[in-house]
């Protein structure tokens, strides 16, 4: 049998995260083979995603960055099961090393993602099933969105709980981070009126038929009431027509046409923890 060193079991830890005893035992088991004993480490965290698949992962840390000349954004949230672990710094090390991933890949879906390279041994995907092994918790991604424009700005809420990326027609860096921060707080449905979805529209107008028949509003009255509480819906719920949250006396879309002329906000994405 192979002799088990403190300094072999110190660098099995330093390269898998693992415990020291789970260390030690996948070393032991390996019989002194470290390629063997990762291996064993990772099976072990396939096993246990195996068990948790179906345990809701509602904690974590969502990650918004840009690269160096704010024309590209990526959102990210890598999601776990308590908020003990979603604030410890080895996961959230681990959620911003998959922010930077994605930023520099900048890959078109989660399945994409997921297939990145983490290092040279694993892919993201493998790693989060090593880290769920390592941590006895679902590890996974709640979520991933990229944009690119002329200026993208980013912004990180609440101790890494809501995270935003907003995309502009030109640079604005203070305007930007300021649509972030609205966008983060006032979780807007839409960009703007003609980005919303035909069925929630339907949606909202049902809701405004519904809610005049129920106040006994003539039925000529009703499609006409239904159709101003979707222009107030409009108001409250896309971004560019929502009140500026630093300024209620003009919208979002006012407010960015004062800090430059024709300055239009063109897309956003919002990923948070909570919804």
């Amino acid at each position: 049998m192979a002799t088990i060193t403190a300094s072999d079991v110190n660098n099995l830890r330093k390269q898998t995260g693992s415990g020291m005893m789970d260390c030690k035992n996948a070393l032991v088991e390996a019989n002194g083979d470290f390629e063997k004993a990762v291996d064993i480490l990772r099976k072990k965290g396939q096993k246990i995603a195996a068990k948790r698949a179906d345990r809701a992962a509602t904690e974590g840390a969502v990650i918004a960055l840009t690269n160096s000349d704010n024309t590209t954004g990526i959102v990210v949230s890598v999601n776990c099961e308590t908020d003990f672990v979603a604030i410890n710094e080895n996961f959230v090390a681990l959620a911003n090393k998959i922010a930077d991933l994605a930023l520099a890949n900048t890959p078109d879906s989660l399945e994409d993602l997921l297939a990145i390279s983490f290092d040279d041994k694993m892919t993201i995907g493998e790693k989060l099933t090593e880290q769920t092994g390592v941590i006895g918790e679902k590890v996974e991604i709640g979520g991933y969105e990229k944009l690119s424009a002329p200026y993208i700005a980013s912004y990180i809420h609440m101790g890494n709980k809501i995270g935003t990326i907003v995309a502009l027609s030109d640079v604005a860096e203070e305007a930007g981070r300021d649509i972030a921060m609205q966008a983060a707080a006032m979780n807007p449905v839409a960009l703007d009126k003609d980005s919303v979805s035909q069925e929630l529209i339907e949606r909202e107008l049902e809701v405004g038929r519904e809610q005049a028949r129920e106040e006994g509003k003539p039925a000529e009255m009703i499609e006409k009431i239904a159709q101003g509480k979707l222009g107030k819906f409009y108001k409250e719920s896309t971004l560019v027509e929502q009140q500026y949250i630093k300024d209620s006396s003009m919208t979002v879309a006012k407010y960015l046409n004062s800090v430059k002329p024709g300055l239009k906000a063109q897309g956003f994405k919002r990923l948070s923890l909570a919804s």
